[in-house]
């Protein structure tokens, strides 16, 4: 009779596979969230209602773009590539919700050399205006150097203050605060006394929200844009997003109301920490005002 016998090479292969097929999985991964998913581009269409939206504002189209993060793993051909997608948009308005730079950037680039070329890149915007706030990373750095960058290429940064948009003779009011984590915003400045038309807040952390509207001039706010979290920048299925920033953890990406007060967090273009994007990936928003 024979006798069966249990071959010990078997198990150490069997290990060996799946050590291997582990290897092999984990490195593909990354490679898609290293380099096809940090570069895909999500467009996103919003739409947000006014009730007291001018007739010349109907269908005004704003694209939003966030977190660039210049160089540390954003390239310039990249934020090259998501401007020429903006250009084909043809939106009325860009607003750039901050963090043009990375503090402590682990790459080639310096924050001098990066908020320059940031800049020269964004100047080839062809909408009919571009505006830009400060986020963390750009105070942390320097806001005067991140500030005189873009400023030297013709794009005004709001600093806890407030313009009008004219348009028709009607108008609406766009208003930037500065950082809410590396500074000290200032609603009072940032939102006019008494608008005569709509109001729209560029706030780069979105749990700032909280306090825009405790405060007595958020009740003028109709839409505020943010942008900070990168919407988790990695997110596992069934999880969420592994880590969230500070002032970014509760209004993680997407749109959200209180009352009046409509807020959007666009998830950026850029990454921080890790150079990955995992079903998470960089955000263009269109947002198109219509009334109520």
């Amino acid at each position: 009779m024979s006798v069966a016998t249990r071959d010990s090479s078997a198990p150490s292969l069997t290990r060996r596979r799946f050590i291997l097929g582990s290897g092999l999985t984990a490195a593909g991964l990354a490679l898609y969230a290293g380099e096809i998913a940090r570069h895909e581009i999500d467009l996103v269409e919003n739409t947000v209602p006014i009730a007291n939206l001018p007739s010349s504002f109907h269908g005004f189209r704003i694209v939003q773009l966030s977190d660039i993060h210049l160089d540390e793993f954003t390239e310039p051909f990249f934020l090259e590539h998501v401007v020429h997608r903006i250009n084909a948009l043809s939106p009325d308005l860009v607003l750039v919700t901050g963090d043009f730079v990375t503090r402590g950037s682990l790459t080639f680039l310096d924050s001098r050399h990066a908020a320059h070329r940031s800049a020269e890149i964004l100047s080839t915007l062809k909408a009919p205006q571009t505006y830009a706030i400060l986020g963390n990373h750009d105070v942390a750095v320097s806001s005067s150097l991140v500030i005189g960058a873009l400023r030297s290429q013709k794009i005004p940064v709001l600093v806890n203050e407030h313009i009008a948009l004219e348009r028709g003779g009607s108008r609406i009011w766009l208003c930037g605060t500065d950082d809410a984590v590396a500074s000290r915003p200032d609603l009072d400045l940032t939102i006019p006394e008494n608008p005569d038309g709509p109001v729209i807040l560029m706030a780069h952390e979105p749990d700032y929200a909280d306090k825009v509207v405790q405060h007595p001039r958020g009740k003028f706010v109709d839409l505020m844009l943010s942008g900070h979290s990168h919407g988790g920048q990695v997110r596992i299925p069934f999880y969420g997003p592994l880590i969230l920033p500070p002032m970014g953890q509760k209004y993680v990406m997407g749109r959200f109301q209180f009352g009046r007060m409509q807020l959007y967090v666009n998830r950026g273009i850029g990454a921080v920490g890790v150079p990955f994007r995992f079903d998470c990936a960089p955000e263009l928003t269109i947002h198109t005002l219509q009334p109520a």
